[in-house]
């Protein structure tokens, strides 16, 4: 016969979620850690992966944000090699 089934709050599964995605310790480990199903915590885990929720509110934003900055910073990079490159050659002419 199969046991009672025991309900979980929101804030369970996502405090369970987040241990899993921001300490990256395997879900049985965590599982057993926090006394529930393996298979339970796995489904949790891919519904919040699934629904782009696996991280906290705002971090799509925080990301983009870091994406345009890197794309930026790799601009200015490419610049200023460029400006050295121009230097050198610069000094060799002058030094001939």
């Amino acid at each position: 016969m199969a046991g009672k089934r025991r309900k979980f709050d929101t804030e369970f599964r996502e405090g369970a979620v987040r241990i899993v995605t921001e300490t990256g310790k395997p879900i049985a480990q965590v599982a057993k850690d926090l006394g529930i199903n393996e298979t339970t915590l796995a489904s949790w885990v891919s519904r919040a992966r699934g629904a782009g929720g696996a991280g906290p509110v705002g971090e799509s934003e925080e990301l983009a944000r870091l994406r345009r900055e890197n794309a930026q910073l790799k601009r200015d990079n490419k610049e200023l090699a460029m400006e050295r490159d121009v230097l050198k050659r610069c000094m060799v002419l002058w030094v001939k």
